[in-house]
């Protein structure tokens, strides 16, 4: 038998990795979450309720589970329980440099937990010629990563104003190789500002070749498409890009436009009206996500279009390396604002969590339903004087705050910063090894 050795380091790497790098929890067989507010849009839950989870499932969610049931259980009284979070529009390709891109990705392992999200979709950083790249790190990543390829094959920012980079075959063809993974397509920036004032609309980069080409690919794939589209005037022979014609005429219905409380006045129009041709494409199934980023939300857009009925159909963040320490954060932090510009706690769940997981057509996750993958966030909501931001630096005064204080994934507990999982220290029985001293004292 041939011999195998491993360097010092290798092995240091390897018994460093096998001890627990992220420190996560023992695992545990069965979990009962007991008297938290349960939370579950999908199944009309919102009640005090025992949540129980077995080999990585839902088991229970009933009233008074006897503790005799799990292994371990939490005491979550105080605290709301929902299903995990799902962010529809983020960037987490963290391994990827564009050439044209400073708004870099963030790590989704290091972000999502956290916030309470369980599973995030990358819409766009990627396209069908790096997707392979970007599926190994995926594979290693402890957060749940589904993608919407760029139609741009290079990926964003590389390829995104060039026809020629269109790649709608294997577009399609990536998709179907990956169906587990890949749940949509994605368009963005093309011939957007401030490129426009470069690069003029011609024979080659025609209005809506951009659009046309991954409307093409969500029909071959049977897949929803995003848009990230900005409006244009009529120019060089050309005509118009209007929002109007992709909501009503192009998009269809379960396709995606991000961004709907952006600057440019999509929603509200100048006599700060909702803008009738939102509530059309909405009626016919257009589905509209906030997108939050760092330039995409202004209140004077998005508490309008709340006080006057219109309602975004997924909360989403839009994370990258570039607005995690304002105006974005994070899931939670985002859907904190909309609770403080009067949206219900139900609401608010029900477009993080059962929404997006409709909208993406991954319905296991989102919910609490038995038998379902136990993706599971614990939420608090503080009272008080808090203040949020959008993206133009006006704030907004609110009274609320969620705050993620432990993540399930799985069944593991993958997120507990406050313990709550934990004994206190001084409760620990004294032949625990907690209390073990080392061999020799120094």
């Amino acid at each position: 038998m041939k011999k195998i050795f491993f360097s010092s380091a290798t092995v240091f790497l390897i018994a460093f990795v096998l001890s627990g790098v992220y420190a996560q929890e023992a695992l545990y067989t069965s979990v009962l979450l007991k008297g938290g507010h349960v939370i579950d849009p999908a199944n009309n839950i919102s009640k005090i309720m025992d949540v129980l989870v077995r080999d990585g499932k839902i088991a229970s969610v009933d009233s008074n589970i006897s503790e005799s049931n799990a292994e371990k259980v939490v005491d979550v009284s105080g605290y709301y329980v929902t299903p995990g979070l799902i962010d529809i529009h983020a960037h987490v390709f963290h391994t990827s440099l564009p050439l044209l891109n400073q708004r870099f990705s963030v790590i989704a392992d290091d972000i999502c937990f956290p916030s309470g999200v369980t599973t995030v979709v990358d819409v766009g950083t990627s396209g069908a010629k790096d997707f392979v790249n970007f599926k190994k790190l995926i594979d290693i990543s402890k957060t749940r990563i589904l993608v919407m390829l760029n139609i741009a094959a290079s990926g964003m920012y590389v390829g995104e104003d060039y026809p020629l980079d269109f790649d709608v075959k294997l577009s399609v063809e990536t998709a179907r190789q990956y169906p587990d993974i890949i749940v949509g397509f994605k368009t963005a920036h093309y011939l957007g500002k401030p490129y426009g004032l470069l690069m003029p609309f011609n024979k080659f980069q025609t209005p809506w070749a951009s659009v046309d080409s991954v409307l093409a690919a969500g029909r071959l794939a049977g897949l929803p498409c995003m848009f990230d589209v900005w409006p244009r005037p009529a120019e060089g022979g050309f005509p118009a890009r209007s929002l109007r014609e992709l909501i009503l005429e192009k998009m269809r219905p379960g396709d995606i436009l991000t961004h709907c409380f952006h600057n440019m006045n999509l929603a509200i129009n100048a006599d700060g009206k909702v803008n009738p041709d939102v509530i059309k494409a909405q009626k016919r199934g257009v589905i509209f996500d906030v997108g939050h980023g760092g330039g995409s939300f202004v209140w004077k857009n998005a508490v309008p279009a709340f006080r006057q009925g219109f309602y975004p159909n997924a909360i989403s963040t839009d994370l990258h390396a570039g607005n995690t320490s304002g105006p974005a954060i994070n899931m939670i932090h985002v859907m904190s604002k909309f609770l403080c510009i009067g949206m219900s706690l139900e609401d608010v769940i029900r477009l993080s969590t059962s929404a997006p997981a409709q909208i993406i057509n991954r319905t296991e996750l989102g919910n609490l339903s038995v038998g379902s993958t136990a993706d599971i966030a614990v939420i608090e909501m503080l009272n008080g004087n808090f203040g949020y931001t959008d993206v133009k630096k006006a704030r907004l005064k609110g009274d609320k705050k969620l705050q993620c204080v432990m993540t399930l994934f799985g069944g593991s507990i993958v997120f507990n910063p406050s313990g709550l999982s934990y004994p206190d220290w001084e409760d620990i029985p004294r032949d625990d090894e907690y209390w073990a001293r080392p061999a020799q004292d120094w």
